[in-house]
């Protein structure tokens, strides 16, 4: 009977037995497993301080019934009868003690995953708003989190709210799309539609997977949006390439190659137009980069016609360069379009514009007005053109007939004296024998030319030594150019 009663934790045989040190010794044991015990926590009480404790307990009742069987009780017949049954009652101390601390124990691992849950919504909502360079492994930290309460505490209070924070999740990682932020969408769905093949499966459901046509949208708005803008991050190319290799069936891939050639034509049929033809030009170039490299038969018809309009656009910017007086641009631009483009109907009048834009940046009146694309028809003088001077030189023209000839060097002529050597004599070119001198004829138009030779370097003369003239053409009469070169002195 006093072992039964020392099984209840409090020492009660050693109190029948008054046995005042034993009993202390049970209250003590007692009350340090309760200091370690409470508040229950996860980890709960270790499991040696628990074997060690049920050790006490089976000594200390092995000793009670050893010394109740010895000692003589000192209480009445009534009470010794109500002591048995009472130690039986009081054994459910123990029991009902572990059965309480195993409901707070597991109430306590309960609220350390619903705070392990909480911690993740703060993640997610931390990395909202940030760009999504800096916010996916913020990003990818939550979900894990997500994922382990979802997966190895599936029954927990916790693991049953995942699935609409998963929910909460997806919609908070997406938000650019629902914002029509289409751009910026495109790294965030493409990270939520790769879950599927990195995350649990059955935990993650269909989530993932609807995710693509807001991905294919995103894609679409964000290529469309980037056609003509050099300063595209990404540009119109590597969103459109993605929707055409992701998505080539999705209803947003058919609207690529419209949307492209929709865009040349505003530009082109802008150039007439335009007050900056150059701007669109360089717009049409950046649309004709971005389909170039694609490789989708459904965007070759968009091709070609970005590259017809590139073409129409240089023309129409280096003829608006001329008119602006910007000779030096439009040189290069008219030189690089005939290049480029030799078979064009155009070729003949961009090579014109250019000798006329190179004379003008000598000579700025030979820029009031552009060159006719159109030869013109009448009658025309003859201008003999001859070559007094060392080095091959190159003689350029512009008014009524643009163009230019090229003449060999004279191997017998030198410079002439410049105005300090010659004391101010008028110098007589071209006045040996006529054989002598290298000769073209031109047939031109009457009208006012601008001229402009070119020589090469020889040993007497530099290259790039130019020299601008004018003349009047007028009908009945035939004219002769000598062209020569003087010294600086």
């Amino acid at each position: 009977m006093t072992g039964l009663l020392n099984l209840s934790c409090l020492g009660l045989g050693y109190v029948l037995l008054r046995n005042w040190i034993g009993a202390a010794l049970c209250w003590i044991a007692t009350a340090a497993l309760l200091v370690l015990a409470l508040p229950a926590d996860v980890d709960g009480v270790p499991v040696g301080v628990l074997a060690g404790y049920g050790v006490f307990l089976l000594a200390v009742a092995a000793d009670g019934a050893r010394r109740g069987l010895r000692a003589t009780l000192r209480v009445g017949a009534s009470l010794r009868r109500l002591a048995l049954p009472l130690a039986v009652v009081l054994l459910a101390v123990p029991a009902g003690g572990s059965l309480a601390y195993g409901a707070a124990r597991d109430e306590a691992r309960e609220q350390a995953l619903l705070e392990r849950l909480a911690a993740a919504d703060a993640l997610v909502k931390s990395a909202e708003g940030l760009a999504f360079d800096k916010a996916e492994p913020t990003f990818r930290k939550a979900l894990g989190e997500y994922e382990e309460l979802g997966t190895k505490h599936a029954g927990s209070r916790a693991g049953k709210l995942v699935p609409a924070r998963l929910d909460s999740y997806f919609a908070t990682v997406s938000a650019p799309y629902a914002d029509k932020k289409y751009c910026e969408a495109v790294p965030q769905l493409t990270f939520l539609r790769g879950l599927q093949g990195t995350s649990d499966k059955t935990l993650l459901g269909t989530r993932p997977a609807k995710t693509e046509d807001p991905l294919a949208h995103s894609l679409y708005e964000c290529g469309a949006a980037a056609l003509g803008v050099a300063t595209s991050d990404p540009d119109a190319k590597e969103s459109f390439s993605t929707l055409l290799t992701e998505f080539p069936k999705s209803s947003y891939a058919t609207r690529v190659a419209p949307a492209v050639e929709a865009s040349v034509k505003t530009r082109s049929d802008a150039l007439a137009g335009s007050a900056e033809p150059c701007d669109t030009t360089a717009e049409l170039r950046v649309i004709r980069a971005s389909v170039s490299g694609i490789t989708d038969p459904s965007l070759q018809n968009a091709t070609e016609q970005a590259a017809a309009a590139v073409q129409k656009g240089d023309f129409a910017c280096g003829t608006d360069q001329f008119k602006d007086k910007e000779f030096k641009a439009a040189l290069d631009t008219m030189t690089a379009y005939a290049k480029d483009y030799p078979n064009s109907p155009q070729a003949a009048h961009a090579r014109s514009i250019a000798i006329a834009a190179e004379i003008a940046e000598e000579e700025a009146d030979a820029g009031r007005t552009l060159p006719s694309a159109d030869v013109p028809g009448g009658t025309r003088m003859v201008m003999v053109v001859s070559n007094d001077g060392p080095g091959e030189v190159e003689l350029l023209y512009t008014g009524p007939m643009t163009g230019k000839i090229t003449l060999t060097s004279c191997g017998t002529c030198t410079k002439y004296p410049g105005p300090i050597f010659s004391q101010g004599k008028k110098i007589k070119a071209c006045t040996g024998p006529a054989s002598k001198y290298p000769k073209a004829t031109l047939w031109l138009p009457a009208g006012d030319y601008h001229f402009l030779q070119k020589r090469a370097s020889t040993g007497t003369s530099t290259a790039g030594d130019t020299k601008s003239s004018k003349a009047k053409i007028e009908p009945g009469y035939s004219y002769t150019n000598c062209l020569y070169v003087t010294s600086g002195y």
